[in-house]
């Protein structure tokens, strides 16, 4: 199912104006608070009524604002997941689900399957308990089955980790992993963590002060964000596993990278994160070091950002990105073409 976007919307002195189209998988709003991702997904969920503009989900049209077309939020059929869960607490996790399924009479949307829905989210143990005795995680894959039972056209996930801590938002990922991958809907999915747009888009979307500055694959986009923790997206294959020393070799066209101990077979498909922070650069080939993972490249581009810059890596066709003072840059005489190496302290690796 496509995503069709083309509206805008002034509150205030804020103006919105954003124009995309996003293929199936999950299309990730990325930007700073007050970019305007918030205020676009309410839009799409009907909340508001943009000044100008054009949405439709697979073709059907939910707003066209020329030909008097804007179809109330009750019946544009599409799921949303907010930051807390909004679970009714007086109703059994069971109860919470039969709700939304109230929602889909007479529909035949994705997902919408109370067992195949259970099973999708690993929530079967819970369907006899209250909201107040499940955890933040917990909590946030009944409203996601909630949702999915109304049978929508559209699943909008409004920074659906960000009220959670570490080890809540570890919990939950790899569900919001097999709904990108097997629920059949699309997601439009806003959040400001890159780690999470790494992990889980397909396509990225980024926003800032209310325009769209930059749409497409997520390993082509991402590198381009204007964030403290930018980093690249490496698409890598599981090669070999190192037992004794507990690591994994992942094979990505910029090198190898050795990883902690992964438990994806050989040959699996993961997706490696690394943050622009973590990269040095070297000139020479470094020897006697403790990091493991060295990538040879050259020097695509630099953008001088006040004290810092983001370096631009060009590694046999792969994109690394590398954050550096200026006073490094100046001290390595760092130029457009010349060759480095590039030493990695951290890779972030999840399972594509």
């Amino acid at each position: 199912m496509s995503l069709e976007i083309d509206i805008e919307h002034a509150r205030g002195t804020f103006t919105l104006a954003a124009r995309f189209a996003a293929e199936p998988g999950v299309t990730a709003l990325f930007g700073r608070s007050g970019a305007g991702k918030s205020t676009l997904v309410d839009i799409v969920a009907g909340l508001i009524t943009p000044n100008r503009g054009r949405i439709a989900v697979d073709g059907q049209v939910l707003v066209d604002t020329e030909r008097g077309i804007c179809v109330p939020k009750h019946r544009r059929r599409v799921g949303y997941v907010f930051q807390d869960s909004r679970l009714f607490p007086h109703l059994s996790v069971h109860q919470n689900l039969v709700y939304g399924r109230w929602f889909a009479k007479g529909h035949g949307g994705a997902s919408g399957n109370f067992d195949s829905v259970v099973e999708l989210l690993g929530i079967g143990a819970l369907l006899e308990r209250r909201p107040d005795s499940l955890s933040g995680g917990e909590k946030q894959r009944v409203a996601i089955g909630r949702a999915l039972l109304a049978r929508p056209r559209l699943l909008l996930m409004d920074e659906p980790l960000a009220s959670l801590d570490e080890a809540r938002r570890a919990e939950i990922l790899p569900y919001v992993e097999r709904l990108r991958d097997h629920a059949g809907v699309p997601i439009l999915y806003v959040s400001h963590s890159v780690a999470e747009v790494a992990r889980l888009a397909t396509t990225v979307v980024i926003l800032s002060e209310g325009k769209v500055t930059a749409v497409g694959p997520v390993l082509d986009i991402l590198p381009l964000a204007d964030s403290g923790d930018g980093g690249s997206v490496l698409d890598a294959t599981v090669a070999r596993h190192d037992e004794p020393f507990q690591l994994t070799v992942l094979d990505t066209i910029a090198g190898e990278l050795q990883v902690p101990r992964l438990s994806a077979p050989v040959g699996a498909s993961v997706r490696a994160y690394i943050r622009a922070r973590d990269v040095m650069l070297s000139l020479h080939q470094p020897q006697e070091i403790s990091a493991l993972n060295v990538l040879s490249g050259k020097v695509a581009a630099i953008a001088a950002k006040g004290a810092q810059a983001d370096i631009r890596l060009d590694c046999n066709g792969a994109i690394v990105m590398a954050r550096l003072t200026a006073k490094s840059v100046e001290r390595l005489a760092l130029a457009p073409g010349r060759p480095v190496h590039a030493v990695i302290k951290s890779v972030s690796f999840e399972r594509s």
